[in-house]
């Protein structure tokens, strides 16, 4: 059935009354629990004192937002407001050379922070890519790039690396693993791309244009080579109409977004509650299912924040980098879940798109998404919390491929289009709600714990059936109709004439879930 089905407009409203009193009622337990439990001594080093206008403690124990607004913010302010005021001037200036301006102003913020070791490793692995690149073969380059990844997430190859650029800094083995990391990973765009290019080779300069871009350089995005390439030597540097009023909107969005965070962390507690496994077991199930689903929004809006600030930057550098991710509330296909746009981009680009064909087939679609989450896995740092993770989101990628293809065939698909379009929307959202939780319970693990996600799979499936998982997967049904029906209108924008579509394609890109490497996680946030 289309895209477009549409509801009743009282449908839709009760739908929307039915889900904002069950985000009130989950998260007054949320905030019941935060009150009650804010001197408990596992809360100690997590639960500090705040802001004195509010008189409550406040969450703080976020190691990246913590490093990224309290600790380094002084540090990025000053590189990033440097390269805005160097890259404005170049800009004017002498458009021809400004990708080589942003090389040199990056390379010397890197030398700066981090030190002639650390360049030095950066460089050799430019150097060692770079010489591979020119034998132009894909499956060489692929080799090379993810044993050089490997150095630097198995042991002992990452230690004895880490100690040659250990120094003062106290975020040095943070930007160590980003710098590495993400240099690694342009390195084989770079090289890929030039396996692709029919004549001749990109010089050693175009990969150190491209590396040493700092607003990309220790937290990403990736944008690929063959796109910051032809971006970055752009001389024709116009605005489209309003593009600095868009620019700054979003500035000031990222801001009160940063704040009005910093103020949830007063009233909810919902990073530091699940670490504490005994206070856990005693709270309810629509409490547990609102820690669950507020710990993904949350990593959702760091992310968005973290990427959004850097893309602020690059935009204003004339770039058109990757967007920050979509929401958890907006998704129920796993082919959607990444919160890391540009490592899911290039993921898709290199790996799953160029294994999977057209993703039409089952075992094609297979051996892509194995191929795709096995180097993901290399990418977060392979663990157990990891393999796991990347079992069952590999998995649900697959499984959507084939339920699709099984209620594709007759009888299933003469039944469907016996019925009419908008009760094949309903029956679908069932579906989508049972699939949002299996998002959520596959990718809370790697925000909190095995042991958390384990505690809230029993009591929504098991223990809470069936009064606590029909209300939940009621309120969640709710809640993908709504999407649903944004994505009608949407669809309606973008193409006012009806057009059939499948509302599960599967032919969607996976989404992989990452984040800084800092974590290691993708947000372990990939």
């Amino acid at each position: 059935m289309g895209i477009k089905a549409a509801l009743p407009r009282y449908e839709l409203y009760l739908y929307s009354a039915v889900l904002g009193v069950a985000l009130i009622w989950a998260g007054s337990w949320i905030f019941e629990a935060s009150s009650d439990n804010a001197n408990r001594k596992t809360f100690k080093e997590s639960v500090r004192p705040g802001w004195h206008y509010f008189g409550r403690k406040m969450d703080v124990s976020d190691f990246e937002w913590a490093m990224w607004f309290s600790t380094f913010r002084n540090h990025i302010l000053f590189a990033l407001t440097g390269h805005v005021i160097v890259a404005k001037i170049y800009s004017l200036v002498a458009p021809k050379h400004r990708s080589l301006i942003f090389a040199v102003y990056g390379g010397l913020a890197v030398l700066v922070t981090m030190g002639w070791t650390f360049m030095a490793l950066v460089l050799s692995h430019c150097i060692i890519l770079y010489s591979i690149a020119l034998v132009k073969k894909k499956w060489v380059c692929f080799a090379a790039g993810l044993s050089t990844l490997a150095s630097i997430k198995l042991e002992p190859y990452n230690s004895w690396q880490e100690n040659l650029v250990t120094g003062s800094f106290n975020l040095q083995d943070i930007l160590f693993y980003g710098g590495c990391g993400f240099s690694i990973m342009r390195c084989m765009s770079f090289a890929l791309e030039n396996c692709d290019r029919k004549e001749g080779n990109y010089s050693f300069s175009d990969l150190l244009r491209y590396n040493f871009y700092l607003p990309f350089f220790f937290f990403g995005p990736i944008m690929t080579f063959d796109r910051y390439h032809v971006q970055a030597n752009n001389t024709q540097l116009t605005r489209k109409e309003r593009e600095m009023w868009n620019i700054t909107t979003k500035a000031l969005l990222h801001l009160g977004v940063i704040l009005v965070v910093d103020v949830f962390f007063h009233y909810l507690y919902i990073l530091t509650i699940p670490s504490d496994m005994k206070l856990v077991a005693k709270l309810s199930d629509w409490c547990l299912a609102g820690l669950a689903y507020s710990n993904l929004v949350y990593d959702w809006v760091k992310a968005a924040v973290m990427f959004g600030v850097i893309n602020t930057v690059a935009t204003l550098d004339h770039l058109d980098p990757p967007q920050p991710p979509k929401c958890i509330t907006m998704l129920y296909v796993f082919a959607e879940t990444h919160f890391d746009r540009g490592i899911n981009d290039w993921l898709c680009k290199y790996v799953y798109d160029y294994i999977g064909g057209d993703h039409d087939k089952i075992f094609k679609e297979l051996l892509a998404t194995v191929s795709t989450f096995a180097i993901t896995t290399l990418w977060l740092g392979p663990c157990e919390l990891v393999y796991i993770w990347s079992f069952f989101n590999c998995f649900g990628l697959n499984f959507e491929l084939w339920v699709a293809k099984f209620f594709s065939l007759p009888p299933f698909s003469i039944m469907e289009n016996a019925m009419g379009e908008a009760m094949s929307r309903r029956i679908r959202g069932v579906f989508n709600a049972a699939n949002f939780w299996a998002i959520v319970l596959y990718n809370v693990l790697s925000l909190n714990s095995l042991e958390f996600a384990k505690m809230v799979g029993r009591r929504l499936i098991f223990k809470g059936f069936p009064l606590s998982t029909l209300s939940v997967l009621l309120v969640t049904y709710c809640g993908v109709q709504l999407v649903k029906e944004r994505e009608r209108q949407q669809a309606l924008l973008d193409d006012p004439e009806p057009v059939e579509r499948m509302e599960i394609d599967p032919s969607s890109r996976p989404g992989i879930l990452l984040s800084c490497p800092s974590s290691s996680s993708s947000t372990l946030f990939i």
